[in-house]
């Protein structure tokens, strides 16, 4: 290093971005991610005892892929090199390359190379990396917010170990923002600020998991704001929301407002009323629900309030969920809206509801009834003998696929549990029931003032 890179650095470590200076050099120092770099695991073993195999760091912005890559920069005994995709090509990498052989040959010393959204290169490019990697020429770490198993070169995946980063909680975040307002030395501490603790919470919670965002406010409120009275720069709910541009919606995702709201966006979608359905979805959105919980009851709708009177509904519901898993937000709020909006309008039936119930009740009442013989197991040695499935009628010889035959232990024989409703494809069904059975249950339809 010559004297412009040390002055380069010097001023790098006072000029650049909180979220950088205030960078973890050390594992102890690292928060969260406990899963991959907790005491006594894999990963946080390799990096103390120096004995790292190429990985590639997966998981969302924010979330310590480039963090852990710079505390193993500073707990190696080996060169660190560093390259970002985004600009980057492949004379960078015949360069590091080139680098990692001399090292290797004249000193026996260890090449790192980290790549920041490995994602970014080309499968050429990629390509190029996977002698080198083999014959251990450079250690290779990459980082990226792409799935690898669609993005990185198959080559590399099965040469590499795959460590998913999971967002950082809120405890997680702030315990950072924290660190980043008290810290004297890499931190704003020599500001003399203060956060209020309803301003750390709501930060903590709209960050959505995502350090930088968080730290970058942080440093925003600090910088722009005036001194109070007491010399203290105090960074109140209305600075934090200022900050990051995001009120602090009436709404406690641990507390009744979460329980209300969720409560009324599902009734909302059992009452088939869309609008209000989108509009307490987009009250929880904007308070940073998670869209996979949001997801869940929207499926769990899709089957107690809608059933088989629209059987597609749950489709919808599932797709959406696993839509969501993919693309995350915004654009999930789109895919939620839909799915919410598809289960609002749905003709609706809580028949399956009540005949699980009832089965289940049933169950209670009179335990583990026989199997009738017929419809026991008659595929293994002996089965004949002891009267297993004989007497058993084929449904597919039958006229309409259908025998008659009943299947109900013979105590509850006649026992009636699923009764389909008149609303949507349930009618459909009500009418081949009759069809098939006959029974007068499924013929008429009487008026709903009349049943009660």
């Amino acid at each position: 290093m010559d004297l412009f890179d040390y002055m380069r650095q010097e001023q790098q470590q006072t000029e650049s971005p909180l979220a950088a200076r205030i960078r973890p050099t050390t594992l102890d120092e690292v928060v969260g991610q406990e899963h991959i770099i907790g005491k006594g695991r894999m990963l946080r073993r390799a990096i103390q005892a120096d004995k790292l195999s190429s990985v590639i760091f997966y998981g969302p912005p924010g979330t310590g892929k480039t963090t852990l890559a710079k505390v193993i920069a500073n707990t190696t005994s080996a060169q660190f090199v560093q390259l970002n995709a985004t600009t980057s090509g492949k004379k960078d990498m015949e360069e590091a390359v080139r680098g990692a052989k001399d090292r290797r040959g004249m000193y026996g010393k260890k090449t790192i190379l980290f790549i920041d959204e490995i994602h970014r290169f080309n499968k050429s490019q990629q390509d190029y990396l996977l002698p080198f990697v083999e014959d251990g020429t450079v250690t290779l770490i990459g980082a990226t917010t792409e799935n690898p198993w669609f993005e990185v070169n198959g080559a590399l995946i099965s040469r590499s170990t795959v460590f998913e980063l999971k967002p950082l909680s809120q405890g997680d975040i702030r315990t950072l923002i924290l660190r980043a307002v008290y810290d004297m030395d890499k931190g704003m501490g020599m500001y003399n600020a203060a956060i209020d603790d309803d301003a750390a919470d709501f930060l903590a919670d709209v960050a959505d998991g995502d350090a930088r965002r968080a730290l970058s406010a942080i440093e925003l409120g600090v910088l722009t704001t005036e001194p109070s009275e007491d010399g203290k720069i105090h960074i109140t709910l209305e600075t934090a929301q200022e900050c990051i541009q995001r009120r602090a919606p009436r709404y406690d995702k641990g507390g009744d407002n979460h329980y209300d709201t969720i409560s009324a966006f599902i009734k909302s979608m059992r009452g088939s009323d869309p609008d209000a359905a989108v509009y307490y979805l987009a009250r929880m959105l904007e308070a940073g629900e998670d869209p996979k919980f949001i997801a869940r009851r929207i499926m769990i709708c899709a089957c107690e309030d809608v059933g088989n009177a629209d059987p597609n509904a749950i489709t919808v519901a599932v797709s959406c969920s696993l839509a969501c898993e993919r693309i995350g937000m915004p654009e999930s709020q789109i895919i939620l809206a839909q799915a919410a909006s598809y289960v609002a309008c749905a003709p609706k039936s809580n028949a399956a509801v009540n005949a699980i119930s009832a089965a289940a009740d049933l169950v209670k009442k009179t335990g583990n009834l026989p199997v009738p013989s017929y419809l026991q197991d008659a595929h293994y040695g002996g089965a004949e003998k002891l009267g297993r499935g004989i007497g058993y009628q084929y449904a597919h010889l039958y006229e309409d696929h259908y025998s008659g035959q009943p299947y109900l232990p013979e105590a509850v024989r006649g026992v009636h549990l699923y009764e389909p409703s008149e609303n949507g494809y349930e009618e459909k069904i009500r009418d081949r029931l009759y069809h098939l059975t006959g029974d007068g249950r499924y013929q008429e339809k009487e008026d709903l003032l009349e049943r009660e």
